[in-house]
């Protein structure tokens, strides 16, 4: 079995599974914030594969900065699509989205849309984070 039919396989559950051999990492965080966390703890990521419930250009660009080696989505927005194409990530999916839509189902997911605009992954973690920061304080 592949490290990403793993992934795929230990989804089941979870919002997000990445394998590299033996070594798992999962999470039920919703959203960007299993991605966020990991980034931010150093965790060196190269070449896992990743599966994810729903995947934007948001999550696109986290996994291609941590060195993802491989994505499945059950869903994937079309820019996030095109992110991991143009950095050559081989990426699969159930459900192919022109968006991801956000928990209300008024707009686009306020994540996607922060990163929409640029495809420099270190300004993407900034905007990133800083949406992050100002939706937890709006709760």
């Amino acid at each position: 079995m592949t490290d990403l039919e793993n992934a795929r396989r230990l989804l089941e559950g979870h919002t997000l599974a990445l394998c590299k051999g033996e070594d798992v990492v999962l999470s039920d965080k919703r959203g960007i914030a299993p991605m966020l966390e990991l980034n931010d703890s150093g965790r060196d990521l190269r070449g896992y594969s990743a599966a994810d419930v729903v995947v934007g250009k948001a999550a696109a660009m986290l996994f291609s900065k941590a060195g993802i080696a491989a994505v499945y989505a059950k869903t994937l927005s079309r820019p996030a699509l095109k992110y991991l194409e143009t950095q050559k990530i081989p990426v699969f999916y159930d459900t192919l989205a022109d968006n991801i839509i956000n928990r209300d189902k008024t707009d686009i997911c306020p994540m996607e849309k922060a990163v929409l605009a640029t495809d420099d992954e270190e300004k993407a973690v900034e905007l990133l984070k800083e949406k992050f920061r100002r939706l937890n304080e709006g709760k």
